[in-house]
């Protein structure tokens, strides 16, 4: 062979083992997509939630997941039951299925616990995401992704303190979510006289008559805490309809509940940022199957909470109004 032929072949081996090394990790096919795609790794990842049909909460949350997966390359399969019992078989399906990872909520810890654990026994990836940040460990989930709810519900708690708050009634629209009530306890470590009431979150109009009874009950009550967008929506409708100087404060946003804290009708909202939990529950998987990453240094990644008010809100409102915030 001539000096140039073994030229040419010293070149195309390089190139070879170059392309072999930026390869990395498991992907398991070459990238043949469109481009619109930052990698086309071929990992299938389930995301389960608790979510309650309707509540716009979700949607940032899913919104995230979808672009992470797309950005590299996931088949992102997404379901949902706010059933406790229900959602450990979307889990255990998913186990069934053969998914390379899963990112799941724990709302309901004890619940998931089996199904959970049969996932990592499997050798699956499983990253906890919005709810049961101080159980994720015990489940043997590797990474988790959310808000510190009791420091969240202090946090909130504090700020309406000095604001005056007497006599707060904090809305648990979810029976035994963990991190519905950490957030109330937070709020009452700062304002013990704080009332829990519980209302069904999947029932718009419930909610309503639900809260203008109490209010026109109890008088006293000068601020409703909701823990969610939807329900600080009802909240107002109930405030009107029972003439109460209640004021509202909300965790979480949604385009209306946005709007209320820019037009004042809502005092503020403690953000968790949804879109990010779905988007790094996703893109933490992707690395961690690609290249045995984990975030958090075996640390919960903390997406809140942040305050949006009327100082901000002009700043975050075109995120929302853009389905990211």
């Amino acid at each position: 062979m001539s000096r140039t032929g073994r030229a040419v072949v010293a070149l195309v081996a390089a190139v070879l083992v170059l392309t072999a090394c930026s390869e990395g990790g498991r992907v398991k096919d070459p990238d043949t997509g469109d481009g619109t795609a930052g990698d086309n790794s071929g990992y299938t990842i389930a995301m389960i939630t608790h979510e309650t049909p309707g509540d716009s909460f979700w949607d940032r949350v899913r919104a995230g997941a979808e672009q992470a997966a797309k950005n590299t390359g996931v088949d992102l399969k997404y379901s949902n039951d706010p059933d406790a019992g229900k959602q450990a078989v979307l889990i255990q399906n998913a186990v069934d299925s053969r998914v390379d990872g899963i990112a799941t909520t724990l709302v309901t810890p004890d619940a998931l616990a089996g199904s959970v654990k049969t996932a990592t026994q499997a050798g699956i990836p499983v990253v906890g995401l919005n709810a049961g940040i101080d159980d994720y460990r015990r489940l043997g989930v590797s990474m988790y992704f959310g808000s510190d709810e009791t420091r969240a519900g202090t946090a909130a708690g504090e700020r309406i303190a000095a604001e005056g708050a007497k006599h707060p009634l904090c809305v648990i629209h979810q029976a035994g979510s963990v991190s519905l009530e950490a957030r109330c306890e937070g709020v009452r470590s700062a304002v013990p006289d704080t009332e829990n009431l519980q209302v069904n979150g999947a029932d718009d109009a419930a909610v309503v008559s639900t809260l203008q009874a109490k209010l026109q009950q109890d008088p006293s009550i000068d601020y409703i805490v909701s823990l969610g967008a939807p329900i600080a929506l009802d909240a107002g409708k109930a405030k009107e309809s029972g003439d109460s100087q209640a004021k509202i404060i909300t965790f979480d946003l949604n385009q209306e509940t946005a709007q209320g804290v820019k037009d004042g009708t809502i005092e503020f909202s403690i953000d968790q940022q949804p879109y990010m939990q779905g988007f790094m529950a996703v893109t933490s998987l992707y690395l961690n199957l690609k290249n045995g990453n984990d975030l958090g240094g075996g640390e919960a990644v903390l997406t809140g909470p942040s305050f949006v008010d009327g100082d901000n809100i002009g700043q975050i409102l075109p995120f929302v109004q853009n389905g990211t915030r």
